[in-house]
């Protein structure tokens, strides 16, 4: 296949240009084709999962080849006819779906949410469509709540159990419209409006009014999981002792996810993203349009789009990551560059390759890398920030640690990097970390601050805290009974080997690190025990990225 390709290319040029230039371009197209196989030689074996890498200039492929195998049982080598779970790529065709249907006139991003979703009618406050769009609805993640409702992660998640955790929300994350955090529940109820607007299934919708106008025969939403797809890949996560495990999610809800495709149909919708083939100019226009907070703050989101530069060129890109299968897309529109890698190893970095490959082609159009350098920095100074950090916005818990050199996350084995005076990155990431300490003359027992900044607008701010830990009599005080109603679930804390458990029905078991006081994290978050003014236990909360203060009471 990979001669094949170079060889098409290459007649295809010799065909259209003098010999003299034809010669040089089909050495360029060979050189570019070799840097792209050089960057994907170490996922070119017969014993690993690898990706599909495409690229398309003004709408033309340029390049699309496989590399690594699509079934390790089989022997079966990725083609550029695999099929592939593309996860959070899906939520564009979803955005877009809604786009089409508002300029039918069926509706508006403006409507309150509750005029097509009246199961939400409990959540008390306005959510409009362009909030689902934009992740500027403050509602809970899907997935967070039904593990506390009592789904394991390889149970089968259907549309109508996502509708149903949503639905019994009696509190949101934050006011819509104030902050941006990114998350899945959105657009699953953006494929629901769209079936009860449209009166078609979010799969027939885009069959008709996407796929099939575009000519992407390979491409669907999967909304059946026992359904055959010819030519799909299956899913690895790595082993911890070596080897790979089968990793292929069991899902029947769609809408932020659950796309099949092939390369060569992204592609094709890449460069829909740039003349507007299907929709019109003016909907791709909006779907690359930054969505704002309702202060006007830019999110750098548009609709189920990243928006941002990169060395100094516009791209348009979202990525998916689900079970084994990781992917990405990635429009630089003004070049009129597509590039798309879809791959089965959960350890792959598609985002990276795409970037990479952008490289090959774009370079020397490429501003500096922007990733700011190390700055010397004592280890001393460094590992005097050690400690927790909390949150009193969203009571989540940062702890940082001194290992191996570096500053760290706990568990974590990125290093945090220093870039300035009291400034850091984590690893690679153009993301700014910032302790900020106590002023000269606070108050004794000041503490520092840290605000992360990171792809999104709102700065998350923590502050050092340091309380004592409880005794064995508090930590007795604690266990107990708990009940959600949201989740219409009873959560046990008991006292084993000196610490706390948190478990709930169907083999759910938390071990509670204690942070000081009240408050425990454990691996859904932060868990505070709340008290009435006479010091009485009276519930819990837990609390993470993408769930605030979540609350059980204490049954008494």
């Amino acid at each position: 296949m990979r001669v094949y390709t170079t060889l098409l290319v290459t007649a295809f040029i010799t065909w259209t240009t003098s010999p003299a230039r034809a010669h040089a371009l089909s050495m360029e197209t060979v050189d570019r084709h070799q840097a792209i196989d050089a960057l994907m030689a170490s996922w070119d074996g017969q014993n690993t999962p690898g990706c599909v890498i495409g690229v398309s200039r003004d709408g033309d492929i340029d390049h699309v080849r496989g590399y690594g195998m699509s079934n390790l049982e089989y022997d079966v080598p990725i083609t550029p006819q695999s099929v592939f779970h593309v996860a959070s790529i899906s939520k564009q065709f979803t955005a877009f779906s809604i786009g089409l249907l508002a300029r039918d006139g069926k509706m508006s991003i403006n409507d309150d949410i509750r005029k097509f979703l009246p199961e939400m009618a409990n959540i008390g406050q306005r959510i409009t469509i362009a909030n689902l769009i934009h992740h500027t609805d403050g509602l809970r993640e899907q997935g967070q709540l039904l593990n506390l409702a009592g789904w394991r992660g390889d149970d089968l998640y259907t549309q109508d159990d996502v509708l149903w955790a949503l639905a019994r929300q009696r509190s949101l994350n934050f006011e819509p419209g104030t902050e941006i955090v990114y998350g899945n529940a959105a657009y699953t109820l953006l494929a629901v409006i769209v079936q009860r607007v449209s009166g078609q299934s979010l799969r027939a919708f885009t069959n008709a009014r996407i796929f099939q106008p575009l000519g992407m025969a390979d491409s669907h939403f999967r909304d059946d999981h026992t359904e055959i797809t010819r030519g799909r890949t299956a899913g690895y996560v790595a082993r911890s002792g070596g080897g790979w495990s089968i990793g292929v999610p069991n899902i029947d809800h769609y809408g932020s996810t659950g796309l099949l495709t092939t390369v060569g149909d992204l592609l094709k919708w890449e460069q829909n993203l740039i003349d507007g083939r299907i929709g019109g100019k003016a909907l791709v226009d909006w779907m690359r349009t930054s969505g704002a907070l309702s202060d006007g703050t830019n999110i750098g989101y548009g609709a189920g789009l990243r928006l941002g530069k990169y060395r100094g060129l516009r791209i348009v890109s979202h990525d998916g990551a689900d079970g084994g299968y990781r992917a990405e897309a990635a429009l630089f529109p003004d070049q009129k560059l597509a590039v798309v890698a879809l791959c089965n190893g959960a350890t792959i970095e598609p985002t990276g390759l795409t970037r990479r490959v952008a490289e090959i082609y774009l370079g020397d159009r490429m501003g500096s890398p922007t990733l700011a350098p190390a700055v010397a920095t004592p280890a001393a100074q460094q590992s005097a920030l050690a400690g927790t950090y909390w949150s009193a916005r969203t009571d989540e818990i940062v702890r940082l640690e001194w290992k191996d050199g570096a500053l760290r996350q706990m568990g974590s084995a990125t290093a945090l990097v220093p870039i300035g005076d009291g400034v850091y990155r984590p690893g690679d990431l153009a993301h700014e970390w910032r302790f900020v300490m106590p002023a000269a003359g606070a108050a004794a027992g000041s503490e520092p601050e840290l605000h992360i900044r990171d792809f999104w607008p709102t700065q998350r701010a923590f502050v050092r805290v340091s309380l004592p830990l409880p005794s064995a009599s508090d930590l007795q005080g604690l266990s107990g009974y708990y009940r959600s109603e949201e989740t219409d679930m009873t959560y046990a804390v008991d006292v084993t080997n000196g610490g706390l458990l948190l478990t709930w029905p169907r083999g759910y078991a938390v071990a509670l690190d204690a942070i000081g006081g009240d408050r425990f994290i454990g691996s859904q978050g932060t868990v505070t025990f709340t008290r009435r003014p006479s010091g009485e236990v009276d519930g819990l909360t837990i609390s993470n990225r993408r769930l605030r203060r979540f609350r059980a009471d204490r049954r008494t």
